[in-house]
């Protein structure tokens, strides 16, 4: 089997034995700008979303804010919500600050103006939650644009698992969380 179960939670083996740690200075925030969809959002999202305060609007460039400003935040495909796309590329809630593409939500969050942090597929990134038989199925997506990260991680041996787990707690809990990665730290996976 390429998968293992956690509790009621299927996890494709390439999750556990990939490294990864985002070098934002090299891949620039393209995961934000790349992409006929932005990011998967839960019902709870989409309607925070949908009342963003002004401190927040005004962080945004004039493009993205017209486009949400008429065509609102939130898209809907093949019944997901998704944040709206800037004519299906970058996400609205984008700003480039110094050649980089940053998030205004996670901006708006670290300083005071939003509640909540940036969707948690956002935190998740590069893991995407499926379903299979049923039950959620974490996968790693590998992007070309997440070369950099991918290398990064294994000169830092840093465990994707390790660089998303604040996610991964909100989504499943610490407790998961921890079973996870004794699992990890017992498996020849870690070594294969």
């Amino acid at each position: 089997m390429s998968m293992v179960s956690i509790g009621d939670v299927l996890v494709d083996k390439e999750v556990l034995k990939a490294f990864f740690s985002c070098d934002l200075h090299e891949c620039k925030g393209k995961c934000c700008i790349e992409g006929e969809l932005g990011a998967p959002l839960s019902d709870a999202e989409a309607v925070q979303l949908s009342q963003l305060p002004e401190e927040l609007l005004r962080m945004l460039p004039e493009k993205g804010l017209r486009y949400l400003r008429r065509h609102g935040p939130v898209e809907i495909y093949q019944g997901v919500q998704y944040t709206r796309t800037v004519e299906k590329e970058e996400c609205v809630f984008t700003l480039i600050r110094d050649g980089i593409t940053f998030c205004a939500i996670e901006i708006a969050h670290r300083e005071g103006i939003l509640d909540f942090e940036k969707p948690l597929s956002c935190r998740l990134f590069p893991i995407r939650v499926r379903k299979k038989f049923g039950l959620p199925y974490l996968v790693y997506e590998q992007h070309s644009m997440c070369r950099s990260a991918r290398k990064a991680g294994c000169e830092c041996k840093v465990q994707l698992i390790d660089y998303v787990h604040l996610a991964l707690e909100s989504l499943y809990g610490a407790d998961w969380v921890v079973s996870l990665k004794a699992f990890v730290d017992s498996s020849p996976l870690r070594h294969g």
